[in-house]
């Protein structure tokens, strides 16, 4: 199958090492390509790249004639005008369907006529990728597509990308979501792309026998290299032909090992317990809030937490997970009820939005508040060797926190908070933009932490790994379980089992009520039940006339100008049309029967 798009020998520098190094790589239709690499490899440059908004420096790019790619970046684009509709059907033009756009729009719960310019940042990203879906492009690129999303729409977005768009790259933080939807791996490291035809679990396990493999050769590399010297510093005379030729090969040997480029670390973070906190870390008692002039978002609530639980919070945005968490910090009074404290609490809370960073001071300033060293578990140390911990180099130290990378300013934040001892975490979507190393240290840390913690978190991977209880906002309340999410989707399948279970065991009762014995003549149609059997067929005409009626007026772009929940009322009665055919058809069948 020939490539849609097709990459040889790019190479990309943007100051510093080589972002791609003479890298190569084919996309063809039906590629599901995760793309990897630790934050700063170059994993966004190469989409830009690849979508054609930034030139490389050397290469050459192929792309099939009239190819549509679409894509959703990292960072909201500046000139975004008009309402939400206008933004997603202002890529492809009359490629876009509407009825495509509005869906995706409703889906990932914005309003169309709400203006772009008054969205929060969420919501703006949101609204791009309900612009990227809708194009229905031959390559879509998605840079970190889960960010700000609920479980229940990723889960959506998954299920959307695999059956609606056959090609994609992506770069994503969420295992899970890497995990369900590529079927190959291309991995950005120092410079070179490789690719891997498997899931991310397997490219996992063959990458780490890879660098193992690397380790041995530059140690073995690194072994002849001092005998080689020591040979030279002897004083061994070259004057022959074959020492002349071992010292040419030692300075070649000399300049392959200064010029490789060895992996970046792994980050050192830790968290620093302070002394145990009481038994009852908190008391929730009949706990009830609602902003002003809004509908309640919790209500009756309560809830004992103990020492050393680690509670996960999964709901919809919007459901009141940041509230509640406010509830908790003593930020938000209740409307009803009480939070009640426990004692020797020592709190360390991530807030999502980083408001605890100074954008304009620079990395190590926003740590050591101008100091040139910071005191971790009562040692001093340098700023600069402190923030080494956590992946910044001491050029990127001094850079203001404005220039960052989102997982750069995760990672800073993670570095402010963790000079703190503390008994209980408290973290707001801790996991947005890391790289998976790091998400994974931060994992262990959490895991093995022996305070409290509570969490917000999209990531189901992290959930599962880290809590030992999820609080789910659903149904109009808060419930606990046990576990994490997949035990709680599983609880939840269960429930949802068993309501079917019971609403068929009440159905057969009925229907076996309504049996007549078998030696009963059927008995012939009332007047009633005569007059319903002549009225059916008119009234599943008026129903088909009814779903293409609605189905055209989808179809008009006039009907986006009207208020959203006109247009989710119309696609709720779309969506029920068939239903209720299906079942004056069956209907139809019983008294046709007996006529």
């Amino acid at each position: 199958m020939p490539s849609l798009l097709s990459m040889q020998g790019v190479s990309l520098a943007l100051g510093g090492d080589p972002l791609l190094d003479g890298v190569s790589l084919d996309i063809s239709k039906g590629d599901r390509i995760g793309l990897v690499g630790r934050n700063g490899s170059g994993k966004s440059s190469l989409l830009k790249v690849i979508a054609g908004e930034l030139e490389p420096d050397s290469g050459t790019i192929v792309r099939q004639p009239s190819l549509r790619i679409a894509t959703l970046p990292q960072d909201v684009p500046d000139g975004l005008k008009g309402s939400v509709l206008d933004v997603v059907l202002s890529i492809g033009g009359e490629g876009v369907g509407r009825a495509t756009a509005a869906s995706a729009i409703s889906r990932l719960g914005l309003d169309p006529d709400a203006e772009f310019d008054t969205l929060s940042g969420g919501q703006r990203r949101r609204c791009l990728l309900a612009r990227a879906l809708a194009s229905e492009p031959d390559i879509l690129i998605l840079d970190e597509p889960t960010n700000h999303l609920d479980i229940p729409t990723i889960e959506w977005l998954e299920d959307y990308l695999l059956s609606r768009i056959p090609t994609y790259i992506f770069v994503t933080h969420d295992r899970s979501f890497l995990q369900h939807l590529a079927k190959r791996i291309v991995d950005l490291d120092r410079g070179e792309l490789n690719g891997w035809d498997c899931d991310y679990n397997t490219f996992l396990r063959r990458k780490q026998q890879v660098l193992e493999d690397e380790d041995a050769v530059f140690e073995r590399m690194g072994k002849k290299l001092k005998k080689e010297e020591a040979w030279l510093r002897r004083g061994v005379k070259a004057r022959t032909t074959r020492n002349e030729g071992r010292v040419r090969a030692l300075l070649e040997l000399r300049a392959q090992y200064a010029t490789r480029r060895t992996e970046i670390g792994t980050g050192k973070m830790e968290i620093l317990s302070s002394e145990q906190s009481g038994a009852r870390v908190m008391r929730i008692k009949d706990v009830s809030f609602a902003y002003p002039d809004g509908e309640p978002l919790i209500e009756n609530f309560s809830l004992d937490i103990l020492r050393g639980e680690r509670i996960g919070i999964i709901g919809p945005n919007g459901a009141g997970k940041s509230t509640f968490v406010k509830l908790l910090l003593g930020e938000l009074t209740p409307s009803k009820g009480e939070v009640i404290p426990g004692t020797n609490l020592s709190v360390v809370y991530f807030d999502q939005l980083r408001r605890q960073l100074n954008p304009e001071l620079s990395v190590a300033e926003n740590v050591a508040d101008g100091h040139d060293t910071v005191s971790v578990g009562g040692t001093s140390r340098h700023v600069l060797s402190y923030l080494g911990d956590f992946l910044f180099s001491p050029e990127r130290a001094r850079s203001p926190v404005k220039a960052l990378s989102g997982g750069e300013r995760s990672r800073l934040l993670l570095a402010r908070l963790f000079l703190n001892r503390c008994n209980m975490l408290i973290l707001d979507e801790p996991t947005n933009d890391l790289d998976v190393e790091t998400l994974d240290l931060l994992e262990e840390q959490v895991a093995t932490f022996d305070g409290t913690v509570i969490v917000i978190s999209h990531d189901r991977a992290f959930l599962d790994n880290v809590v030992t209880s999820t609080l789910v906002f659903e149904d109009g309340g808060i419930r606990t379980y046990p576990g994490g999410y997949t035990d709680w989707k599983r609880a939840a399948a269960a429930k949802e089992a068993k309501v079917k279970e019971a609403n068929a065991a009440i159905k057969a009762q009925t229907e076996q009520g309504k049996k007549r014995p078998a030696d009963d003549k059927p008995k012939k149609l009332s007047y009633n039940e005569r007059r319903e059997y002549d009225s059916i067929p008119s009234k599943i005409e008026e129903l088909e006339k009814e779903e293409a009626e609605l189905n055209e007026r989808m179809l008009d772009p006039e009907v986006y100008k009207k208020p959203a929940t006109d247009i989710r009322a119309w696609q709720a009665r779309l969506d029920a049309i068939p239903s209720e055919i299906d079942a004056l058809m069956t209907r139809w069948s019983e008294l046709d029967e007996r006529a």
